[in-house]
């Protein structure tokens, strides 16, 4: 997962908007860490689960991270307002987990991803996912938007 989180931030620039999507213990937050390498933050990113938003500056003139936790919040984007990502997203990178419903409305243009954890025996599946990665709006369309994912959603 963090492999892939290199992989995607690749591909990120200032102003985008990435959904994490999954269960308890799928992986968005290994993803987030990830990102966070690829786009050379300051900080360890952990779960924003109790403060619900951490922001992330860059070491290296990039962009900043967001890394906003919605799994607490219940309300659709008024609840969201109180955090003022609107005013945050054309400089930085938002990640959002559990976002699903609340954030869409930040940006028409955003990448959306599934993580789903394998389902059998627990002891041989454990650290399998299978991980569906979406992007909407006119900042994706390319078809070959994504294609530099592909070898890492492999591995």
């Amino acid at each position: 997962m963090q492999e892939l989180g290199r992989s995607i931030a690749g591909l990120l620039r200032p102003g985008d908007l990435v959904l994490l999507t999954g269960e308890l213990g799928a992986g968005k937050t290994t993803l987030t860490r990830g990102l966070g390498e690829g786009l050379g933050v300051r900080g360890a990113v952990t779960s924003p689960t109790f403060v619900i938003a951490r922001v992330h500056p860059s070491l290296r003139g990039g962009p900043a991270l967001v890394h906003v936790d919605a799994y607490r919040l219940g309300g659709g984007l008024e609840e969201m307002e109180d955090l003022d990502l609107d005013v945050s997203l054309p400089e930085s990178v938002v990640v959002v987990e559990w976002g699903d419903g609340k954030v869409e409305e930040l940006s028409e243009d955003r990448l959306h991803v599934v993580i789903a954890r394998a389902v059998g025996h627990e002891e041989v599946l454990d650290d399998v996912r299978e991980v569906s990665v979406r992007g909407i709006g006119a900042r994706w369309a390319a078809p070959d938007a994504l294609g530099a994912l592909a070898p890492a959603a492999a591995g």
